[in-house]
């Protein structure tokens, strides 16, 4: 079939993007879901091993009760109903990670069902996005891939680490709400503390369903499975490339096949891994081994009520009690850690706009070339604050505070210190300014008289010089103000 390009377009507006998306967050426990192995991250392989998560005859699993408690706290926040006695499944396939050749999942009684969740874009505004279940589940193990080699080696440290996966409604519309549907879940996820959130580490990992249907069809298209998306950017790439590979497809005269597709970040296309099974292929029952997970109405009750302020209501409060924009307290909110730090900033006397302008760029500047966390990065929330307010006093210039917030950063030594040992105070004397304005308006009579002759621009080089002749220390307000007094008189 061959369309001219005008009629190609006109048939590719036709179609519209049915996505829903199953994340899979790691829980925050310090040892797995059915054995006391640990969960620490970045041990030699297979170290963090035993019986149970190896997959040995015999060997018995007990549930971390831990993981159920995490779990209902999740679906609260996300406004699920609360299943009081879900069940463990079976889930059975065979991978050269999974030693038991079952995952231990859950089926057709998960713990938490028909949530929902806000999300808003700009291109589509605010909008409900449901959740269909939330269940508990076992992790698998991880291949390892060696250089030159045909053998691939096994890591059974993941095997058995907790998750929850949160299987959303096909709901989402667009890359951009898949990225914002995302990165909500992450918020929130983080916010309440049941996860780290911490996506270079697989904490929180996404498969991405996508479909195409004629614009007016209820039925659904054909969808693929994109699996492990491990980050919001990956996620917006990944679906924004199935949709056009799915359109091309189908304009082409060919079906689309239903199976699994991995991203590749290389070469930002997805790829054909396996076709797709359905439910009845893993062919779940009941795990014997495990009774029903009993919680009571009365323990529910204590996490709805002990739930902290999730990341809307913060972004509200931050914009109303606070008077930052939208954007600012939007990015603050939805990280937990972000956002109790600028609160510690603002009770050491911070003026609010401040403080999140270097929070929120320097600081985050800092974290994303250092490779740190806010954890892990040296700067107190007093020291933070202390330089906000001589800068606020006009102590020093904002260039000049940038110095000094590297040196903070290196030193950890406190604004103060390193403003007078390097001399770095602001010159705001109007006395000692004035006799500088003075001696450059004579020495640069042309320039006063271009000014004075209508050309206002050349106060530009005035101001230049003054700098310079202060070593970049004087006052830019008093400068200004003192060259224009003079100039005009």
């Amino acid at each position: 079939l061959c369309l001219s390009s005008n009629l190609k377009n006109k048939i590719l507006m036709q179609f519209e993007p049915v996505i829903g998306l199953e994340i899979h967050v790691q829980l925050a426990t310090a040892s797995k879901i059915f054995c006391c192995c640990s969960t620490e991250f970045g041990n030699p392989p297979n170290s963090n091993t035993c019986p149970v998560c190896l997959g040995l005859p015999g060997a018995l699993p007990v549930l971390n009760s831990q993981v159920p408690e995490f779990a209902a706290q999740l679906g609260l926040a996300l406004n699920c109903d609360i299943r009081l006695d879900s069940q463990f499944a079976r889930k059975n396939y065979f991978y050269p990670d999974l030693p038991k050749a079952y995952q231990i999942s859950q089926f057709d009684r998960p713990i938490c069902e028909n949530g929902w969740l806000e999300i808003e874009t700009e291109s589509r505004g605010k909008r409900r996005i449901g959740i269909t279940r939330i269940h508990m589940e076992e992790d698998a193990g991880k291949l390892v891939h060696a250089d030159g080699s045909t053998e691939s080696l096994v890591d059974l440290n993941r095997a058995g680490v907790p998750l929850v996966e949160i299987v959303s409604e096909p709901d989402v519309r667009s890359a951009e709400e898949a990225k914002a549907y995302m990165e909500k879940v992450h918020a929130i996820a983080t916010t309440i503390g049941v996860t780290d959130g911490d996506m270079e580490k697989g904490h929180l990992r996404c498969d991405a369903n996508v479909s195409l249907r004629p614009v007016g069809q209820e039925e659904f298209g054909t969808r693929t499975e994109t699996k492990n998306l491990n980050s919001f950017r990956f996620v917006q790439q990944a679906v924004v490339y199935e949709i056009g590979r799915q359109r091309e497809e189908i304009l082409d005269g060919k079906q689309i096949v239903q199976e699994t597709r991995l991203w590749d970040t290389g070469r930002k296309v997805t790829f054909s891994m396996r076709s797709k099974e359905e439910a009845d292929e893993y062919r779940y029952f009941p795990d014997p081994d495990l009774p029903l997970v009993h919680l009571a109405p009365e323990l529910i009750e204590t996490f709805r009520k002990n739930l902290p302020e999730l990341p809307d209501a913060k972004r509200q409060r931050f914009m109303e009690e606070h008077g930052l924009s939208e954007y600012d307290a939007e990015v603050l909110s939805a990280d937990r850690r972000m956002s109790e730090y600028f609160e510690k900033v603002l009770t050491y006397g911070a003026a609010p706009k401040l403080a999140c302008n270097w929070i929120i760029g320097d600081l985050t500047r800092v974290m994303n070339e250092s490779g740190k966390s806010l954890k892990e990065i040296d700067l107190s929330p007093e020291h933070l604050a202390a330089l906000t307010k001589i800068i606020d006093s006009g102590e020093i210039s904002n260039k000049i505070a940038k110095t000094v917030f590297e040196e903070m950063l290196a030193s950890a030594r406190t604004p103060e210190e390193i403003i007078e040992e390097k001399g770095l105070k602001q010159v705001s004397d109007s006395g000692e300014l004035g006799r500088i304005v003075d001696e450059l308006l004579v020495a640069n009579p042309e320039q006063v008289e271009q000014y004075r002759a209508g050309k206002t621009k050349v106060i530009g080089f005035f101001v230049g010089q003054m700098m310079k002749q202060t070593q970049g220390k004087g006052n830019p307000a008093v400068i200004n103000s003192l060259l224009k007094e003079k100039l005009d008189g």
